[in-house]
């Protein structure tokens, strides 16, 4: 069985996550900087963009597909939270390679991602325990 959804957000995660390394690596031999930042405010944004992005899309990349492989949620649900997770990434990496400060579009990606992350969460959570109460109920 493919799971096409979760394919489908995780390429376009793989490309964002090489932009943002392009970004990183282009800095760094810009300044000449082997490792680190060397205090330079805008290779330390995109740094951070770059740590950010990997911080948080696993693990929401994780929970698209163990959704989906339950085949328990409607293709649109599932598709819903993978563009919830990819345009929070682009948005909260937009926002922060522009501006060390607050953006708005770090505070929609934030908020984008954090929300795809908690809905996902709590429906993972919901079905495991009706599956599990469903199943002591066979018993």
């Amino acid at each position: 069985m493919t799971y096409s959804i979760t394919l489908l957000y995780a390429g376009l995660s793989g490309l964002l996550l090489l932009y943002l390394s392009f970004q990183v690596v282009a800095l760094r031999r810009r300044h000449q900087i082997g490792l680190g930042t060397g205090g330079h405010p805008a290779l330390e944004r995109v740094v951070r963009a770059h740590a950010n992005f990997c911080e948080y899309a696993p693990l929401g990349l994780l929970l698209l597909l163990v959704l989906e492989i339950s085949g328990l949620l409607p293709a649109l649900v599932v598709h819903g939270l993978g563009a919830m997770l990819v345009v929070g990434r682009i948005l909260h990496a937009a926002g922060l390679s522009r501006s060390a400060g607050t953006s708005k579009g770090r505070f929609v990606g934030t908020l984008l991602t954090w929300l795809m992350i908690l809905v996902s969460a709590l429906l993972a959570v919901g079905l495991a325990v009706g599956s599990m109460v469903g199943r002591l109920g066979a018993v």
